[in-house]
This record gives C-alpha cells, sequence and structure tokens, in this order.
C-alpha cells in the first residue's frame, strides 16, 4: 500500500457504527437463516454445508434459551416462556431434519418471524 492509499484510509470517514443487543441478534439470525436456506436449496449432495448450518442455528437458540431462562432475564414471562417453547422446538426439529425426515423450512420460518419481532422492536426504539 503506497502513501496516498494509507492516507486516504487514514483520513476517510469513520465507518464504524454502533451495533445494538437486537441489531446483533437480528444479523446473527440473518445469516444463519441465509446459509440454512442456501444449504437446502443444495439438497442432499452438501450435507455438510446443511448440517453446519443447522449446528450454527442450535447453537444460537441455545444460548437464547439459557438467556430467557435466566431469572434476571428483563423480557416479560410470556415472551421468555415462547422463546424457550422456540428453542426447544428448533432442537426437536433439527434432528428430524438431521435425520431426513423433515425439511429445513419450518426452522427459516421460526427464525424470520424472530427477525421481523426483532426489526419491528428495533424500529421502535
Amino acid at each position: 500500500m503506497n502513501v496516498i492509499e494509507q492516507a486516504r484510509q487514514a483520513y476517510a470517514p469513520g465507518r464504524n457504527t454502533v451495533q445494538t443487543g437486537r441489531s446483533t441478534e437480528f444479523l446473527l439470525f440473518s445469516q444463519i437463516t441465509a446459509r440454512l436456506r442456501a444449504a437446502s436449496k443444495e439438497g442432499p449432495d452438501n450435507f455438510s454445508a446443511l448440517a453446519t448450518a443447522i449446528h450454527d442455528n442450535r447453537r444460537l437458540w441455545t444460548i437464547l434459551a439459557a438467556d430467557v431462562a435466566d431469572t434476571g432475564n428483563a423480557l416479560p414471562e410470556t415472551l421468555r416462556a415462547q422463546i424457550f417453547y422456540l428453542a426447544e422446538f428448533t432442537q426437536v426439529h433439527s434432528r428430524k431434519v438431521l435425520r431426513g425426515l423433515a425439511d429445513v423450512s419450518a426452522l427459516v420460518d421460526v427464525n424470520a418471524a424472530i427477525m421481523a419481532g426483532l426489526a419491528r422492536a428495533e424500529s421502535l426504539s
């Protein structure tokens, strides 16, 4: 990199953005959901991509379940219970998808609904 390019980068407007918790969650759901969709379109030829996307989705839902199970969580009790139920559903349905007994579309639909809720909540704050 030459001196002129270094100067341009040094004095370029900042690209740092402030991420809220909701926007970070939305981004994670968006990335994982896109990978689930892409892997499902590839079909059985790329099972490893599907398994990896499902694994990451399950990790995300496990973290959410642990968070809403914490007594210090500020979300309303009903919403916490609903999120916990969705985490359980995601775990069970993921096993069925990996065994070839179910389609990934239910996981995509659940994630899309969560993303819609996160987007609404972010626009209200």
